[in-house]
């Protein structure tokens, strides 16, 4: 599992183009929303594609993306019950 949580943190920087930011600089429990990262709502959008693309996961509404997008660490615990690539 901390293998597929430094995997998303590195694809999370790349795909959100956080130049700035490190894998270490992302705590895995904090939000990615608010207070935490600051994502919005295009950055869902991005992590929504992310994980089609790199796990072939599709969700099926966007109140899913809600739950899911709580933090790396829930995104890791997703993507591992749910991905098909």
């Amino acid at each position: 599992m901390d293998a597929l949580v430094q995997e998303l943190k590195e694809k999370v920087i790349q795909a959100l183009n956080l130049e700035d930011m490190t894998p270490d600089d992302i705590d895995a429990n904090a939000p990615l929303f608010g207070e935490g990262l600051g994502l919005d709502s295009i950055d869902a959008l991005e992590l929504i594609v992310l994980m089609e693309r790199n796990y072939g996961i599709k969700l099926k509404n966007a109140n899913e993306g809600k739950d899911i997008f709580k933090s790396i660490q829930v995104m890791a615990d997703y993507i591992s019950k749910n991905r098909t690539k």
